[in-house]
């Protein structure tokens, strides 16, 4: 389970906003039901061109509804020019942060009111710029690197957890890394690689992936895991209940605790039992 600040489950549970708005004054939609997200904002002016009222409908998850919510909060009293300069990374901000992989949901809210802002003026969106890399979510190579560039992302994994681009049948891995690379050399930086931790930042991760990830599974089978220490790249652990008397445990050990740490903390870990 995805871990959530409190005000993205209050937005969540009791959305702002909701619903249709007569005599819009733009309208814009994003996102279809194929892919699992779909937003649609209406905004109304005053007489000083002001954002007066401004609704949503969404479908998708938690974060999807409460990225709309904030969105359409942040979006009341402003001029066109200010709502302009909005950012999916604002949105975030107002709701104390969302899960690395739920971005998307903020940059969906973007798109959504680029849209209707266009529809007010009268104009449509031009075709996305480029060559289509991800044929899942029909993303762009132009749409990739201005993602990278505009967030500094550094992996494909962040790349999905913005545009989606890459989540499906994983074929553009190698395209999207190609131009993660070009974007960084192109702004002098140092090649993406493994991200260096501190032995701070290591253990909170591990942490946070136990009790994401890793805890809920074993609970379901009446046993539980406990963090004893890291120590560089070797993390020590205690079973507890019933994986401390299982006959399987050094599998789960490599095969599943292991496995998941290296998949969100770093590839280097290892993973060794402590027992007392």
């Amino acid at each position: 389970m995805w871990e959530y600040t409190d005000k993205v489950k209050e937005h969540f549970l009791n959305p702002r906003n909701v619903g249709e708005l007569e005599d819009a004054d733009g309208v814009g939609e994003v996102g279809s039901m194929a892919c699992g997200d779909a937003l649609k904002l209406a905004f109304k002016l005053d007489e000083n061109g002001n954002i007066a009222k401004v609704k949503f409908q969404t479908f998708g998850c938690a974060s999807a509804i409460a990225s709309s919510s904030a969105l359409t909060e942040l979006l009341k009293g402003k001029s066109l020019a200010e709502a302009e300069e909005l950012t999916n990374d604002d949105i975030a901000a107002y709701l104390g942060g969302l899960p690395k992989e739920k971005m998307h949901c903020s940059v969906l809210g973007r798109d959504a009111l680029k849209r209707a802002i266009l529809n007010y003026r009268g104009e449509t969106e031009a075709a996305p710029e480029g060559n289509v890399v991800c044929e899942c979510f029909g993303v762009t190579d132009k749409q990739i690197e201005d993602t990278v560039r505009e967030n500094g992302l550094r992996s494909v994994e962040d790349v999905t957890s913005y545009i989606k681009a890459g989540g499906g049948c994983e074929n553009c891995h190698e395209d999207i890394e190609g131009i993660i690379r070009r974007v960084h050399q192109q702004a002098g930086d140092a090649a993406p690689g493994p991200k260096k931790l501190t032995n701070i930042q290591k253990i909170k991760l591990v942490e946070e992936t136990l009790a994401r990830e890793i805890k809920p599974a074993l609970r379901k089978d009446g046993g539980d895991i406990e963090l004893v220490d890291v120590d560089g790249n070797r993390v020590y652990v205690k079973l507890i209940g019933n994986c401390a008397n299982c006959s399987a445990s050094e599998l789960t050990l490599k095969h599943y605790v292991e496995e998941k740490l290296r998949e969100f903390v770093t590839s280097e870990l290892q993973v060794e039992e402590v027992r007392q």
